[in-house]
């Protein structure tokens, strides 16, 4: 199974950017996104459960992200609206080929085995 990011970009401070994360070669029950910027720790951002749409989220991005997916097997999208400078990233989608619970995996990020190539998101003032 491999994963796919696109919808990175460059925004102002308070725009909004959509990444999506497409999955091929096989499903995967849940999708999280995690972030990673310069000097920092890989942290999660959102993780959604595919077949009952269950949602968690970092608190730091509660309110302003949205994780969703769509009829389109094996999707999953971020809406980010009111981007921060702190939000600059590379962003990152990561599943597995076993079920995961999203509240765990979203402060696990080794506990998953699928990644895609991450997608840079810069927010600037």
């Amino acid at each position: 199974v491999q994963l796919v990011e696109s919808g990175g970009g460059s925004v102002e401070s308070g725009g909004s950017l959509k990444l999506t994360c497409a999955a091929s070669g096989g499903r995967v029950l849940a999708m999280a996104w995690f972030r990673q910027a310069p000097g920092k720790a890989r942290e999660g951002v959102a993780c959604i459960h595919l077949d009952d749409r269950t949602t968690f989220y970092a608190e730091s991005v509660k309110g302003r992200f949205t994780v969703s997916t769509a009829h389109a097997p094996n999707e999953a999208y971020l809406q980010m609206d009111n981007l921060k400078d702190d939000d600059t990233a590379v962003y990152y989608c990561a599943s597995d080929r076993v079920p995961f619970p999203c509240q765990i995996a979203i402060n696990s990020p080794r506990s998953l085995d699928l990644w895609g190539q991450g997608t840079q998101v810069t927010v600037s003032a």
